[in-house]
């Protein structure tokens, strides 16, 4: 995690995906989704494989999801993604979510993850990625 000049950790990677979830969102205890939120981040490195693999992808795979603190409703969330790797057919996308309070100037690391997609062709068979 990156810090900044006043020592406050930073996101990592660059800004894919900023949203405002809403009521529809929330879990039965009044907080965004856990499956919300990896939706959207799902959404944010799906954007950027696709973007990599010139063409069709797929997720394979989720490495890790680490969520570090429960999302309010009315926090503005932020996606960050980060390439870690491009193989033979497959991209891993580091994925952050961020949030920032109504109330809060600051904004706070909630979720952390990593995806894995491979580069796909017209008929779902795996293809290498483009370099």
């Amino acid at each position: 995690m990156e810090k900044t000049e006043d020592n406050q950790p930073s996101p990592e990677g660059s800004l894919t995906l900023k949203l405002l979830p809403t009521r529809a969102d929330c879990n039965i205890h009044g907080d965004i989704s856990g499956g919300w939120v990896v939706a959207q981040m799902d959404h944010a490195a799906e954007s950027d494989a696709s973007r990599i693999a010139q063409g069709r992808i797929a997720n394979v795979a989720m490495e890790s999801v680490v969520f570090m603190s429960p999302i309010r409703l009315g926090a503005e969330v932020c996606i960050y993604t980060r390439l870690l790797e491009i193989g033979t057919s497959s991209i891993r996308i580091a994925v952050e979510a961020w949030t920032r309070n109504p109330t809060e100037s600051a904004e706070r690391k909630v979720v952390d993850a990593v995806f894995v997609y491979v580069a796909i062709d017209g008929t779902g068979r795996i293809r290498e990625v483009p370099r």
